[in-house]
C-alpha cells in the first residue's frame, strides 16, 4: 500500500509538472508573437512596458479601444501601459500630432475617444492642421494656442520618436502590441484582438518571472 501511495504521489507530481510545462508553452515564439531583433528602450526600466501602436483612423483600433482600456484597468502595479501613434503618411502624422497636442494641453482624456469617433463614425478626415485646429476649438482650445502647440519642438520631437519606435518595432499594421520593447504581438498571430491581450499577458508574466529569477 505504501508503494502504491508513493507511486501515485509521483504520478501526480509528474502530471502537475506536465501541465506546468504546457501552460508555459501555451504561446510560442514565431507562432503567436515575434521577438524584436534589436530590443527597443522602454520609458521606465523598473516597469514592464506594454505599448499599443495605433492610429485614430484605423477601424480595427477603434474597435479595440474599449477592450484595451478595460484591460489596462486590470494591469498590476509593475506594468506600464502606453499608447504610441503609428505614422506611415501625412494624415497619420497629423493625427499623431493630435495625440501629443492633447497631452501637452492636458485634455487628452476628454479628446481621445471623440477623436476616434470623429474619424470612424462621423467620417471626418481631419487630415491637416486647419481642420484639426477646428476640432480642438470644440474643446475650448483657441487657434493661437493650438497652432503654437501643434508646431512646438516638444510635439514634433515626440512624433518623430513615435515614428522611430514603430519602425524599430517592425510594425506591420495597427493595432499591434509591444511588450517591454522585446516582443511584437499582432492580431493575425494571436488569433484576434482578444488573443492579443492574452498573449500580451503571457509575455508580461514571462518577463516578470525572468526578472525575479
Amino acid at each position: 500500500m505504501r508503494w502504491i501511495g508513493i507511486t501515485l504521489s509521483t504520478f501526480m507530481m509528474l502530471l502537475a509538472m506536465a501541465f506546468g510545462v504546457q501552460a508555459q508553452e501555451e504561446y510560442q515564439e514565431g507562432v503567436h508573437y515575434q521577438v524584436i531583433k534589436q530590443p527597443v528602450q522602454t520609458q521606465d526600466p523598473n516597469k514592464i512596458e506594454v505599448t499599443e501602436v495605433f492610429w485614430y483612423g484605423c477601424g480595427h483600433c477603434f474597435a479595440f479601444e474599449p477592450m484595451v482600456q478595460q484591460w489596462e484597468k486590470t494591469l498590476p502595479e509593475d506594468v506600464l501601459f502606453v499608447q504610441s501613434p503609428a505614422i506611415w503618411n501625412a494624415p497619420m502624422e497629423v493625427h499623431a500630432r493630435a495625440f501629443y497636442v492633447s497631452k501637452a494641453l492636458g485634455i487628452h482624456d476628454q479628446l481621445h475617444q471623440p477623436l476616434f469617433n470623429a474619424l470612424n463614425i462621423d467620417r471626418k478626415r481631419l487630415a491637416n492642421e486647419k481642420t484639426l485646429g477646428e476640432f480642438f476649438a470644440d474643446f475650448g482650445v483657441d487657434a493661437e494656442t493650438f497652432k503654437k502647440t501643434y508646431n512646438s519642438f516638444g510635439v514634433v520631437s515626440q512624433v518623430n520618436q513615435a515614428n522611430s519606435r514603430a519602425r524599430s518595432y517592425g510594425i506591420q499594421g495597427t493595432p499591434e502590441i509591444i511588450v517591454d520593447g522585446k516582443y511584437r504581438v499582432a492580431s493575425g498571430l494571436a488569433g484576434g484582438q482578444e488573443g492579443m491581450l492574452k498573449v500580451a499577458k503571457f509575455l508580461v508574466d514571462k518577463i516578470r518571472a525572468e526578472k525575479q529569477s
